[in-house]
């Protein structure tokens, strides 16, 4: 009987194969059908991905309708790229060497009192330039005077007993003369005598030193300088053990400045200070934004810092301004020589690339071509340069991000509030305006409208406005206040503007807002 169902079941199975067979024949056409539309749908997407126009490259809406002149939109290849140059220029160079320093006083006194007492008048201001003996202040000198009154009673009594005892020496040497006294007698009045000067002579040294604390009550400045923070008020008793004293007093004028250099330059240093010529050193402040002063070098350490491999050096400057103050942090800038009309460019004008250094050189035809160069000394905005240049070449300072050998550029000027348009008054209304439109017309094409229009630069091929001078042909073609807006602007910000407004133009376009 288990055979049996074996067997029945075996054969059952391999009845139902066939139908299974036939199911999965009738499903496999839809399954590769419905795979191959899946494929196709994702070809069909990726290959539109990347047939999307780029923002550096993609043409603006209306680029297929060329302008007058063949003029391109944004992107353009033959688009010149706007650009500010400079002249190279023989001059004077100034070989530096750049520091941090700390302004020092010359000299530093506290002025402390020198007698115990009360403070009753402050003869200073605050900050105040003061001389040496100026008075400062004045102490209570009451009891110093009536110590000196006493002293000079004193000695004026030892003074009058010295005279008696030398008018009766005197008589005593007459008298033994005539053998009238003994000599005992003149012996014991000439030692009368001499310890009648002693006592006098003592009266004297304690009449000056009560003179001395007397005049100590009248504290004065003992250097010339600025006068600090008063650190004692009228009324307060004064000692000479007070550690702030009255006042601090800096001398300024002249004023130090320490800083270091790099242990190359000892030789260098040493040379010019030998020789007495001048090595001047200019103080900047932090930001080296502003000049303070201008000094010259005074001297320099006698050894080398082994830890850093620097020498300190010290410079003097008038300071007459008082625009330097003690502890005070500066830029320094220490001229160790100055090369005499060498050729030079602008810093931001040389680049560092694979081939070396370069520069972008304007030709006539507006086009730019490299050269190779080799830099030396920076003094400012200016750095020397050695290579195939000549003075007088026009160099690209700004806007070099897009240029390539061969590229038309665009000239305009340095300085974007001299460009074209910038301080040009906002128009009141757009031009081409049809007659019969009122106040209440638009005074600007919508953003997105002006966007399309307005090209990055004018083509080599799009021709002057009559009566223009420069003027591309675009600008008359889009709104003039926008037209002035994309000139005033530099390359990277015209750039970023076109994409704000392709990016709302496009977000407009998905939501149904018509452009």
């Amino acid at each position: 009987m288990n055979y049996l169902r074996m067997s029945t079941g075996t054969n059952s199975v391999r009845r139902s194969q066939p139908g299974k067979l036939a199911q999965i024949g009738r499903v496999m056409p839809w399954l590769f059908g419905v795979l191959l539309l899946a494929a196709a749908t994702a070809g069909w997407w990726w290959l539109g991905r990347t047939a999307e126009p780029t923002p550096a490259t993609a043409p603006q809406a209306g680029a297929s309708r060329p302008g007058p002149g063949g003029a391109r939109r944004f992107g353009g290849s033959n688009a010149p790229q706007p650009v500010s140059v400079q002249a190279a220029r023989q001059q004077d160079i100034r070989v530096s060497v750049s520091a941090i320093g700390s302004i020092s006083a010359s000299n530093t006194a506290i002025v402390r009192a020198q007698v115990s007492g009360v403070l009753q008048s402050l003869e200073f201001k605050e900050g105040q330039q003061v001389k040496a003996g100026q008075l400062l202040a004045q102490i209570d000198p009451r009891a110093f005077q009536a110590s000196l009154s006493q002293a000079e009673g004193a000695l004026a009594r030892d003074r009058a007993l010295l005279d008696n005892a030398r008018i009766d020496l005197s008589r005593y040497r007459d008298l033994l003369a005539k053998d009238a006294i003994s000599r005992q007698q003149l012996d014991t009045q000439t030692a009368l005598v001499a310890q009648l000067e002693g006592t006098a002579k003592s009266d004297q040294g304690v009449v000056d030193n009560a003179r001395l604390l007397l005049s100590y009550t009248r504290v004065t400045a003992p250097i010339p300088g600025r006068a600090g923070l008063k650190q004692a008020d009228l009324g307060n008793v004064v000692q000479p053990s007070d550690v702030n004293g009255i006042v601090n007093i800096t001398q300024t004028r002249p004023i130090a400045l320490v800083f270091s250099v790099p242990a190359t330059h000892v030789k260098l240093i040493t040379d010019r200070l030998r020789a007495n010529q001048p090595l001047p050193v200019e103080a900047w402040n932090r930001g080296a934004t502003s000049r303070l002063a201008v000094g010259r070098v005074a001297t320099i350490d006698n050894a080398i810092d082994v830890g850093t491999d620097t020498i300190k050096v010290k410079a003097v400057f008038p300071n007459a301004d008082d625009a330097l103050f003690p502890n005070q942090a500066v830029s320094v800038r220490l001229q160790l020589d100055l090369l005499q009309q060498v050729l030079a460019v602008p810093t931001s004008a040389v680049l560092r690339g694979a081939q070396g250094f370069y520069l972008y050189v304007v030709n006539a035809d507006n086009t730019v071509s490299t050269r190779l160069v080799t830099p030396g000394a920076v003094d400012g905005d200016w750095t020397t340069v050695e290579g195939a240049l000549k003075p007088g070449e026009k160099v690209v300072m700004d806007g070099v991000d897009r240029l390539r050998d061969g590229a038309r550029v665009e000239v305009i000027a340095a300085d974007p509030k001299q460009r074209a348009g910038a301080n040009a008054p906002a128009a009141s209304g757009r031009r081409g305006m049809r007659p019969g439109q009122g106040a209440s017309a638009p005074a600007a094409a919508p953003a997105s409208s002006a966007m399309r229009a307005a090209p990055e630069a004018a083509p080599p091929s799009t021709p002057a406005t009559p009566g223009g001078g420069d003027r591309p042909a675009w600008m008359d073609r889009v709104p003039p206040e926008v037209a002035e807006k994309l000139k005033a602007m530099s390359p990277d910000e015209r750039r970023a503007w076109i994409q704000k407004r392709r990016e709302e133009r496009e977000k407009g376009g998905a939501g149904g807002t018509p452009n």
